[in-house]
């Protein structure tokens, strides 16, 4: 049988028996919906909430959070809706950045849309590194220290406008993630990031995840109940699926569910030999393509091969976790490193060790194979050779997990149904 595996802007053939081809997964495709009814279906309908009208009555100091010029946030729509009703009341725009760089004139029109034009004026750019800027409130149960931003301590109203999405080691995006890390400072931000080498910060996990659980202790350290929230859910053509309002945190879980409609698709089980592919435009680079091998290292067996395919036509991208782990002798000792001090992008080791510590990673990129050598990944030039390589490893009968757009999907393995008669159940 003959499988196409998207690879750049083309796409690579292999021939792979029938008896080898256990699931092929491709992203979920639903029917695209009237984004304008669906927004304003959300805005009608707050959870846990009083309605964004009566939630704006009497604020004097309101303050809207929005996603920066990185994320795929459709804020301008958002904006569209509200804006004949936001137009009357003093509101200020904070472009949350995390520790990212400030947007650019042209990126601040991509987010604002035509709105920019009337609310240029009242958009300010959150610096983490700017301590006067800052307020520290405390520290978190993990003790991260909490800076955040002074405009939504001063604020008497706080309107967030997010995207919920998996995460892989945030379990979703979206929610509180605006507030933190979003308007945080940087010296809170890298506390929480060095969570996400903990085991339990993985994707799809929120309760027990410490870097989940570590930005809602953030959040609620502003002691405010003057929070609407307006989070979007967009689907694997980023159209807008669905969107819920209202409480920052019910709202958030409504919006999960959603998201896991979009985003979850079942298997049957784990594989020996799972393939997760980053199409274009997401294969960027090696360091935005690593989520696509976190998002299946969950259905992968214990040593069992993951072979990860993506162009990264622009190279590695930022270099901190690849240069931590290319100057290693071995996973160990970068993860001693990792425990030692700790700097932004090193999440990104401890998960490609995490994997190497049980697995194999393969790839077939673009990258220089020596490179992809030097941090204990095996490299492949020829997608044929990398698949008869897994069949003659692991046995003529072995089956092979296909997802055709890891960045996105993540598999999820289904659950037996236990059907029971209970009569005079008592408690």
């Amino acid at each position: 049988m003959r499988i196409k595996i998207p690879f750049g802007q083309a796409e690579l053939p292999i021939d792979l028996e029938q008896k080898n081809i256990g699931e092929i997964i491709y992203p979920v495709k639903v029917k695209k919906k009237n984004e304008e009814k669906v927004i304003i279906d959300g805005l009608n309908n707050p959870i846990e909430s009083r309605s964004f009208k009566d939630f704006l009555k009497g604020g004097k100091n309101i303050l809207i959070i929005v996603n920066d010029g990185t994320r795929s946030t459709p804020t301008a729509k958002i904006l569209d809706a509200i804006k004949n009703i936001i137009v009357d009341f003093p509101v200020k725009f904070l472009i949350a950045t995390d520790v990212s760089r400030a947007p650019t004139e042209q990126e601040c029109n991509l987010i604002f849309g035509k709105n920019y034009m009337h609310f240029g004026g009242q958009v300010f750019v959150h610096d983490s590194r700017k301590k006067e800027d800052l307020i520290l409130l405390g520290k978190t149960r993990h003790k991260t220290p909490i800076y955040l931003n002074k405009l939504a301590i001063e604020a008497d109203r706080i309107i967030v406008i997010g995207s919920v999405a998996p995460h892989y080691y945030a379990g979703f995006t979206g929610g509180r993630g605006l507030i933190f890390p979003g308007i945080a400072g940087y010296e809170s931000i890298l506390a929480n990031r060095k969570l996400a080498i903990d085991d339990n910060a993985i994707v799809l996990e929120t309760e027990n995840n410490p870097v989940f659980t570590d930005a809602l202790d953030a959040v609620n350290a502003l002691k405010t109940d003057n929070i609407f929230s307006i989070q979007i859910v967009q689907d694997s053509q980023r159209n807008i699926y669905d969107v819920k309002t209202g409480e920052l945190n019910a709202s958030f879980l409504a919006a999960i569910n959603s998201a896991r409609e979009i985003y979850c698709v079942s298997i049957k089980s784990k594989y020996d030999v799972v393939v997760t592919v980053v199409p274009y435009p997401y294969d960027t680079d090696l360091y935005q393509s690593q989520v696509a091998v976190d998002n299946v290292k969950h259905v992968l067996k214990e040593n069992g091969i993951l072979i990860f395919i993506s162009e990264c036509r622009n190279g590695i991208g930022k270099r901190a976790f690849f240069d931590l782990l290319m100057d290693a002798f071995s996973p160990e000792e970068a993860m001693m490193k990792i425990q030692e001090e700790y700097k932004l992008g090193y999440h990104k080791s401890a998960k490609i060790i995490g994997i190497l510590q049980t697995s194999q990673i393969w790839a077939l990129t673009n990258l220089n194979p020596d490179d992809l050598e030097s941090i204990f990944i095996k490299p492949y030039d020829s997608i044929q050779d990398a698949f008869d390589s897994a069949i003659k490893e692991k046995g003529d009968d072995v089956k092979i997990l296909f997802l055709m757009h890891g960045s996105i999907t993540i598999p999820v393995i289904e659950k037996k149904k236990v059907f029971s008669v209970i009569k005079d159940l008592k408690f």
